[in-house]
């Protein structure tokens, strides 16, 4: 073929439907920050559950969840997109347990900074594919071990561990990190100590699991002044997981006078045996009600721990996006709707729980 005849070949592809001379077309990434979306005074709503998700989805018994990150990549990106789609306006990275200390368990520590990153390159592909903003957070869960002198962390061992999570999850995609289920002041401290050092925005929940405590002993009107001293202050601190939905309310309301924007992230209802299955007492009915009573008792960012699937959460968001706030709730009211408290309500009173490892 002549050059005549091949650019004329050219100009007609050029002008036809030929994909190789298709103009690109980018999806209009929509990204922002949870700084922005807590500006625009919205209720928001965080995601479900991962583990107790997993598990249906095929995640056997001491299976770690991280490895499906790299495992069965599309059953982790299946479930973000299950939780947009149910109205999440924050997705949470598989990555609760990716620190050198859990991953060690399975001879895989060295693995840390990977399966962080690529957790969180999973959830960023879900989210710059939405059609609103979704922030992409990026879970650290507590290391599992014990500090000096009851056992051999050091919070120079606990800052670099944390460090090496988190900077995998910043360069994978995450917008903050969400540092969740801690117990001790010492890892608390750690983990926002490593976000900044790392450079991500970062908010805290702990577990107020014992006696309405955390394992360590913190109450809950004291986490605002447990990060007092970070230089850096986080974005929003709560509380997640524990034990029912009830107790988690009566939880917020102790966090309430606190100079931070509230998180709730409760378990759907109170889990129970059957046989050998773990099951969560919670239907979407009653996870609306928990939802609708969080704003009125002050939370900004609402959510479901263990066993809140995309279904409760679709129920979460009808009730934030049509309740009319109301008076703070009270204690009658939290049990009348909910059910009963698991745990008494704690004091400054109330013993301080046994010492003991979460592994």
């Amino acid at each position: 073929m002549d050059r005549t005849a091949k650019r004329a070949q050219c100009e007609s592809l050029r002008s036809s439907d030929h994909p190789a001379y298709q103009p690109l077309r980018y999806h209009a990434k929509m990204r922002t920050s949870l700084s922005a979306l807590l500006a625009s005074n919205r209720v928001l709503l965080a995601d479900g559950a991962t583990g107790t998700n997993y598990f249906t989805a095929g995640l056997t018994s001491g299976e770690p969840p991280e490895f499906w990150t790299t495992d069965r990549p599309g059953a982790v990106t299946d479930l973000h997109q299950r939780f947009v789609d149910a109205g999440a306006d924050i997705v949470l990275t598989n990555t609760f347990g990716c620190n050198p200390q859990r991953l060690k368990l399975h001879n895989a520590q060295d693995r840390t900074y990977d399966l962080a990153k690529r957790a969180a390159e999973l959830a960023r592909q879900v989210a710059d594919a939405a059609a609103r903003p979704i922030v992409v957070a990026g879970s650290v869960g507590p290391t599992g071990d014990l500090f000096e002198p009851m056992g051999t962390l050091t919070h120079e061992i606990a800052v670099a561990s944390f460090k090496t999570q988190i900077t995998g999850l910043r360069d994978g995609g995450a917008d903050v990190a969400w540092i969740e289920t801690m117990s001790s002041p010492e890892e608390v401290n750690a983990a926002a100590e490593a976000a900044t050092a790392v450079g991500l925005p970062y908010v805290i929940t702990c577990s107020f699991d014992t006696a309405g405590r955390t394992m360590m002993g913190l109450l809950p009107r004291s986490l605002a002044d447990t990060v007092a001293s970070q230089p850096v202050a986080p974005l929003a601190i709560g509380a997640n997981c524990g034990v029912g939905a009830s107790d988690i309310l009566v939880t917020l309301l102790q966090m309430k006078d606190a100079p931070y924007a509230l998180v709730t992230k409760g378990n759907c209802g109170v889990p129970h045996f059957e046989g050998t299955e773990v099951v969560y007492s919670g239907t979407p009915e009653l996870m609306a009600n928990y939802a609708r009573l969080a704003i009125d008792a002050g939370a900004r960012i609402i959510g479901g721990c263990c066993g809140t699937t995309p279904e409760h959460l679709a129920a979460m968001r009808s009730a934030i996006d049509t309740h009319a706030p109301g008076d703070q709730p009270t204690l009658d009211k939290i049990v009348d709707q909910i059910g009963p408290l698991t745990n008494a309500a704690p004091s400054e009173n109330t013993p301080k729980p046994a010492r003991r490892s979460r592994r």
